[in-house]
């Protein structure tokens, strides 16, 4: 079945080969620990692997995922398995954002005899990880990678999070509902994540009766201006920007400097600190489509907050505060979703792991994780949040389905 699917999105449009960019690496950042305190001798041992950036682009993406598993261990750091407690020991391998490194990580991870595997932020990296894993028979639980494209491609890789042909519609039907008619697209050039969800987006739109007028930039791009003032001559009413954090901040920079009285709508990819804080002082209005929204749960919240601050590389990582980045709660729902896989199994054999998988309910902070007969996660609502000027943090906003 997923090669079945697998040839009809192929068809329906390019394989998007990346998903959940992110900018650079902030100064100051630093590598997450490659894994957790070896486990005192003579305990037993299970290693989850985590295959996720820590350098290039996707680098403070990824670290902000690898902070909600390593949170999630040390809330949790054993596991019952077949009647016998385990010790859980992460093993930690950057991929390096790009899909050229993905397989040489990927292999590296599997070679320290992990049992199942978390990751990436990244969609393009999941891909060429995945054929690794399937022929090394380790399944992956993918967090954040939102591209169709993992788990149809792989029958060793299921997944947390919704996919883009959700997320594409879920923010044309936001669109509608703020009374647009025409909307304007922005993604880069050779981008197959952006070019994805736009023409998602722009499909959706269409349906709902919208007209959309596309553009693209190259990358490397630093003045949006022009951009955006085409957008305004269109008279479109939001524009869909599904880049990386460093662009998204360049967007709203130029969209504040030259009054876009619009909305600027942004994927998974803007649902980071910096984006937000990009936002305070300026004349813009920015709405992302998530998977979790900080106040959702405020046990988790504050826990993880207070785990954040008592440990200074924790919060280098997140950017340098305890705001909670979505994918750092999908990392944590992640981390437990292996835990219960390894329940299911009885067995620390990544083939058993494997065979349990598809059948795993895991009731986690960002809702009920269940998997269809793909191995994507069932689900069909999406947070919306919206940047904050005064303050530069998240609001809330509502639960978007697609209407």
């Amino acid at each position: 079945m997923k090669k079945l699917l697998s040839l009809a999105l192929a068809c329906a449009m390019a394989l998007s080969l990346a998903a959940c960019g992110g900018g650079g690496t902030p100064s100051g950042s630093k590598p997450a620990a490659s894994n957790t305190p070896a486990a005192p001798a003579g305990d037993k041992v299970v290693k989850i692997g985590v295959f996720e950036p820590q350098t290039g682009d996707n680098g403070p993406g990824g670290k902000q995922e690898i902070l909600g598993m390593q949170y999630a261990n040390s809330v949790q750091p054993t596991v019952d398995i077949g009647g016998e407690t385990y010790n859980v020991q992460l093993e930690i391998v950057d991929n390096r954002t790009t899909p050229e490194n993905g397989p040489s990580a990927a292999a590296e991870v599997v070679n320290r005899g992990v049992s199942v595997i978390l990751g990436s932020y990244g969609s393009g990296v999941s891909m060429a990880g995945g054929a690794v894993f399937a022929e090394a028979g380790v399944p992956a639980i993918g967090v954040t990678c939102t591209n169709p494209q993992v788990t149809a491609d792989c029958d060793a890789y299921f997944r947390i999070c919704f996919t883009d042909p959700f997320q594409g519609p879920a923010l044309a039907s936001y669109a509608k509902e703020l009374g647009v008619d025409t909307a304007y697209t922005l993604a880069m050039l050779g981008s197959d994540y952006d070019q994805g969800l736009v023409h998602y987006f722009k499909e959706a739109f269409e349906d709902l009766g919208g007209t959309v007028i596309s553009e693209d930039f190259p990358e490397g791009s630093a003045n949006f201006v022009s951009y955006i003032n085409n957008a305004k001559s269109a008279g479109a009413g939001v524009i869909f920007a599904p880049v990386s954090t460093n662009y998204a901040q360049l967007i709203i920079e130029a969209a504040s400097a030259q009054g876009f009285e619009g909305t600027l709508l942004g994927s998974d990819t803007w649902d980071n600190n910096m984006v937000a804080e990009s936002t305070k002082g300026k004349n813009a209005n920015v709405a992302v489509t998530t998977f979790y929204q900080e106040g959702g749960n405020a046990e988790f919240d504050a826990g993880i907050k207070e785990w954040i601050n008592a440990n200074p590389d924790a919060k280098t990582n997140n950017g340098g505060n305890d705001m909670i980045s979505a994918v750092t709660v999908m990392g944590y729902d992640a981390y437990f979703t292996a835990l219960e896989a390894l329940k299911a199994a009885g067995s620390t054999d990544p083939k058993a792991v494997m065979e349990a998988l598809p059948s795993v309910s895991y009731t986690g902070i960002t809702g009920l994780i269940e998997f269809d007969d793909i191995g994507d996660a069932k689900r069909d609502q999406a947070y919306i949040k919206a940047a904050n000027t005064e303050t530069g943090d998240w609001d809330f906003v509502k639960i978007q389905g697609v209407g």
